[in-house]
């Protein structure tokens, strides 16, 4: 009696799966480490690098441009060789960048080690997303993708508590907030060697035999890899990005980009500068104020991974906007009532931002066929930079010119056009699977390709 062998997606989880997720993470911690540390260097190293205002800006934006450009260059590059290959070796590179940044002696060489390390990043942050996502069963994908936020968030608010303990030291401490983020990129990279390639990147790219090679040694030989209809393919690595603005898929691109960059513009601005609004707020003990929202950024993560399977995304994106600007809305009108009542409203505002935050890792891969999977990551990814680098380099010079109050209202309507549109455009895709995702794109890339060619 003949049985249905399981599909790739509905695997039972497994060691495997955990141990993707977990490099995963790995590197998500060690994202957020690098890109929490430089706030609290800026803090330690004015004087030593003789940090203008202007300054200042430039390095909290410079790792986000590096972030930019790194996305944008690999997407297409993953889509055309794969994930692996990036996945297993950026660590490394990472973290000869890290180290390489506690000999700079002038402000511009920090900027280009930032820049630099930004630029790997912006990979890391692609093919991570992609390969967990892809390798992930269905019903266990939220999860497992939210690892990855609360690993973020981990390394995010664990550089801001390194960074306080070390400024304590005597001498140039700064110097060693920078490279403490390579110790775990290390750990990372010695994980994810031996991580195979997506079996779902190989059948679209005709290697079935590699793909059912993967899935055996994985996931057993009684499970079916991916299947994938290959017709037209050579016109496809041609049309990636006329693919993802076709008609078929260019709300989900706009959604993709939109709600990113109206969670990340708040995101960094106020974390990256947590101190400098707390002391703009009144708060005496500023960088106790600013511990205090990071806590409450990691604990945002691990709820919003909680309840990330529970709700709709739809209603998960859209309830997070709108209850975060009513939280910063109000800490703007009550901020001058309290000192500590301005902490505990900023507190609410990240616990809410950062479980929203969990969605920036499961939502874009969920709107994109594997074709383009990770060219769509790359185009979100790059938008939210753009939005992130411009309001982490404007905000100090907002508050020097305009007041903190000005800045934070400027978030609160990033955060409500986030709200809107999502609420007009966002497609639910929690149950959706991804070979049925694929399936229905097959139509749109035989499409473009022929109205291309014409």
């Amino acid at each position: 009696m003949s049985t249905t062998p399981i599909q790739y997606e509905d695997v039972p989880l497994n060691r495997f799966h955990i141990r993707v997720a977990a490099a995963g993470s790995g590197g998500q911690f060690s994202d957020g480490f690098v890109l929490g540390i430089i706030g609290i260097v800026i803090t330690s190293a004015t004087n030593a690098l003789n940090l203008t205002p202007l300054l200042i800006g430039m390095l909290g934006a410079a790792t986000l441009v590096g972030l930019f450009l790194g996305a944008i260059i690999t997407g297409p590059i993953a889509d055309r060789i794969g994930r692996s290959t990036i996945f297993r070796f950026d660590m490394l590179i990472i973290a000869c960048l890290s180290l390489s940044q506690f000999f700079v002696q002038e402000s511009w060489q920090l900027l280009i080690a930032r820049l630099l390390i930004g630029l790997m990043l912006g990979a890391d942050y692609v093919v991570s997303k992609t390969l967990v996502t892809e390798h992930a069963p269905r019903h266990f994908r939220g999860r497992l993708l939210s690892l990855m936020a609360v690993a973020w968030a981990a390394g995010y608010v664990f550089a801001y508590l390194v960074g306080f303990l070390i400024s304590h030291i005597d001498g140039e401490s700064w110097r060693y907030m920078l490279i403490a983020s390579a110790i775990p990129e290390l750990l990372v990279f010695s994980v994810r060697l031996g991580v195979p390639e997506s079996p779902l990147w190989l059948v679209r790219h005709g290697r079935a035999e590699d793909a059912a090679a993967v899935v055996r040694k994985v996931v057993g030989a009684d499970v079916a890899p991916p299947a994938a209809d290959m017709s037209g393919s050579s016109e496809r690595t041609q049309s990636r990005y006329r693919v993802l603005f076709s008609a078929q898929h260019r709300r989900r691109t706009v959604v993709g980009v939109v709600f990113y960059v109206c969670q990340v513009i708040p995101y960094f601005a106020l974390g990256t500068f947590s101190p400098l609004v707390m002391e703009s707020l009144g708060v005496t003990n500023s960088l106790a104020g600013g511990a205090l929202y990071n806590i409450f950024l990691l604990t945002g993560a691990i709820l919003g991974m909680v309840i990330v399977d529970r709700l709709s995304r739809r209603s998960f994106l859209i309830s997070t906007f709108f209850t975060g600007a009513v939280f910063l809305t109000a800490l703007v009108l009550l901020a001058p009532v309290s000192p500590i009542l301005a902490v505990v409203l900023f507190a609410c505002f990240a616990l809410v931002l950062a479980a929203a935050a969990n969605l920036e890792f499961i939502y874009p891969p969920e709107l994109f066929p594997t074709e383009v999977r990770a060219s769509g990551l790359g185009i979100v990814t790059a938008g939210s930079r753009i939005g992130s680098a411009a309001s982490t380099f404007l905000l100090p010079l907002i508050v020097a010119g305009a007041g903190i109050n000005t800045a934070l209202f400027s978030c609160v309507g990033i955060l409500l056009i986030g709200g809107i549109v999502c609420y007009l455009w966002a497609p639910e895709t929690a149950k959706e699977s991804i070979a049925d995702l694929d399936k229905k794109a097959g139509d749109s890339f035989s499409n473009t390709s022929v109205s291309g060619s014409r």
